[in-house]
């Protein structure tokens, strides 16, 4: 069915808005009505608020289609084609639920075929509608979303990637449209893993990503939605990651990066048309988000794109699990295309420190692409910042929760489906305040047992160290430590040397910025040498070292590496033990002997995470000065070596390949 004729003369001058839902794509739900945060009612309360806002009578309505697969088949392989094809048969009955507990965060039933067929077609039908001008921008309430199915693998919710066979139809299928540039703009909260993918190494497509990261934390946990990540041969510079270190980011943090970011690319690089990856999860109350986007700020940003492309822009649904919230944005959104009302309200909040500091890194790693990012931005301008984030238990996955203040009404039944969600990457495990009781207990046991904290990067200078013990800051460290709840100082100090591979990796973090910081590879190597400072400190201690330098919010009810856990290590082989932490570089707690009959023990990344720096995987990387400041004023005032000898060690172990 297409309405176009109803628009009444008075609304002549308004543009003409393609807008396509269709309930068969709620015919995709989990097989037996588990509860699920991407379930069809999503898209059903999208209709019905627009229908109370007489929306669809002021736009075109435009009827879903089912994709082909030869035009799927432009991002997707032909097994991964088959298998959604045919996965919801009866054949595939007894096999099915198997067949999705063995994908990321994916559930299949009866009716995700047609779902995902007609979620990919529609994307197609509003794109190509609008690239002949019938309309002048569209919007797709499409679901399952899209934007994590990967060539060869269904993900993160998402079955067939929408946005990417949309965009490769026009690009590849349609060449009398004229259609030769297209922006993909992604502000789902989380990142476009696979879109990035699919147009990695073509300069036809500029493909942006807002999202969270925490440095890989943050799902779909990987590196590739850091800023480093650029494209490659003819698609460099044409891969723009803006991945947020924390979570509450709002208006604010998002129009700063429209401003100094998109803004001046998407001028420069002058789109023929703009896809939007129209994920609203980055919203206020999200359950799975964690972010603050009022219905205010996404019609602002999209108002900001439709200065671009002759205002050729689609919106495909994406993510988005707060029904209000998924509700009202989408309403912002439309009536933004529509133009029936001009955008009241204003923004008087600043972005968060660290936003400014990611916007200053994007634009740098990405100046030599585009010269309108090489100018370095006005100190008066970065100086204009919120207080830190508060914080929030971070969710790695697009199946966990996040709390947030200013949650609006979120759907029946959420703490049961957040509690049992399909194939979480991550589990968080926040301790309840009432376990303060049994903390003190713990507590009191472990402030009993003295172990040796073998130090072997900032830490190896004794003002740093205290910085964990007694809290506090010391130059070069971006933030205070909170520090520990006894903060008796080390009873005994001593160096000693160890056979292991001192290393540096990862590009940025929290405490220090830009560059590498310290990891120790425990496999002993004769050839090896790494200079250690022994603290002794108690079993107390030493675990809220262990939060502090992991995941600084993570409230301890219980210890982390209690009296079994060392029991095991000194006893057993490995000797080594990955503690229940899900995020955070330092969660391999590794015992490497005895010193005057007490355990040593050391924390670095976990064996897994090793091989990925020796296979390219995580980035070896040289550190920063301040960190490097730290490694030397402890070695010097520890009297094992000279200035120059520590400058000439923190050399050899930055160089050294694994």
């Amino acid at each position: 069915m297409e309405v176009g004729d109803g628009v009444d003369s008075e609304s002549k001058s308004q543009r003409r808005v393609g807008l396509l839902y269709d309930e068969r794509m709620c015919k995709h739900s989990t097989p037996d009505g588990e509860p699920h945060p991407e379930n069809p009612d999503r898209i059903k309360v999208i209709w019905n608020k627009l229908q109370a806002a007489s929306i669809p009578q002021r736009c075109v309505l435009l009827d879903a289609k089912e994709a082909e697969d030869k035009h799927i088949l432009a991002v997707h392989s032909q097994n991964h084609v088959n298998l959604i094809k045919n996965i919801s048969s009866k054949q595939f009955d007894s096999r099915r639920n198997r067949i999705a507990s063995k994908l990321n965060s994916i559930y299949l039933n009866e009716g995700s075929s047609e779902a995902a067929y007609l979620a990919a077609g529609s994307a197609i039908e509003v794109t190509e509608r609008v690239a002949k001008g019938e309309v002048d921008s569209a919007v797709a309430i499409i679901r399952p979303p899209g934007h994590h199915a990967e060539e060869d693998e269904a993900m993160g919710f998402c079955l067939f990637n929408n946005v990417a066979i949309a965009a490769s139809y026009l690009l590849n299928e349609k060449p009398e449209l004229l259609i030769k540039k297209i922006l993909i703009v992604d502000w789902d909260v989380h990142h476009g893993n696979a879109t990035q993918k699919m147009f990695w190494k073509d300069p036809r497509v500029l493909f942006f990503s807002v999202h969270r990261h925490e440095f890989g934390t943050f799902y779909p946990a990987t590196d590739d939605g850091f800023y480093t990540m650029i494209g490659e041969g003819p698609g460099s510079g044409y891969n723009i990651n803006v991945p947020w270190e924390n979570s509450q980011c709002g208006d604010a943090d998002y129009f700063a990066v429209w401003e100094h970011i998109l803004l001046p690319v998407t001028k420069e690089f002058n789109p023929d048309l703009i896809i939007v990856s129209a994920g609203f999860d980055a919203a206020i109350g999200d359950p799975l988000g964690g972010c603050r986007i009022t219905p205010h700020g996404y019609s602002v940003m999209l108002k900001k794109l439709m200065n671009f492309a002759d205002g050729k822009i689609v919106l495909a649904l994406e993510g988005g699990y707060n029904f209000e919230s998924i509700a009202k944005s989408m309403l912002a959104c439309v009536e933004v295309l529509l133009e029936d009302k001009p955008i009241l309200g204003s923004s008087v909040a600043y972005p968060f420190e660290s936003t400014w500091r990611v916007i200053q890194a994007v634009r740098k790693k990405l100046s030599a692409y585009w010269p309108s990012l090489a100018d370095e931005l006005p100190e008066e301008l970065t100086n204009r910042k919120a207080p830190p984030a508060v914080y929030v238990p971070n969710s790695s996955s697009d199946s966990e929760a996040e709390e947030d203040d200013e949650s609006q009404k979120v759907s029946e039944h959420l703490e049961e489906v957040l509690q049992d969600i399909i194939e979480p990457l991550s589990k968080l495990k926040v301790a309840e305040n009432h376990a303060a009781c049994n903390s003190n207990t713990w507590r009191s046991e472990l402030s009993k047992v003295d172990i040796w904290y073998a130090a072997f990067g900032s830490n190896l200078w004794l003002k740093r160290l205290l910085c964990y013990i007694e809290g506090g800051q010391v130059d070069g460290l971006q933030k205070p430590c909170v520090g520990s709840v006894d903060k008796t100082s080390p009873k005994e100090i001593m160096w000693k040397t160890f056979p292991y591979r001192l290393f540096f990796g990862r590009e940025f973090s929290l405490s220090w910025g830009p560059g590498g910081v310290a990891f120790l590879d425990p496999e002993s190597n004769s050839q090896d040498k790494t200079y250690i400072c022994l603290y002794r400190i108690t079993l107390e201690q030493f675990n809220d070292l262990l939060v502090q330098e992991n995941h600084e919010g993570y409230v301890m009810s219980s210890p982390l590496f209690d009296l079994t856990a060392l029991n095991s290590v000194t006893v057993e082989e490995p000797h080594s033990l990955q503690v229940r932490l899900e995020k955070g570089w330092y969660r391999n707690v590794v015992y490497l002997g005895k010193e005057h009959d007490i355990p040593i023990l050391t924390m670095t990344c976990t064996p897994s995470e090793i091989e990925g720096f020796k296979s390219g995987e995580h980035a070896l990387c040289a550190p920063a000065i301040n960190y490097a400041n730290m490694i030397v004023r402890g070695l010097v005032e520890g009297k094992q070596l000279s200035q120059e000898e520590a400058m000439a060690y923190i050399q050899e172990a930055s160089t050294k390949g694994l």
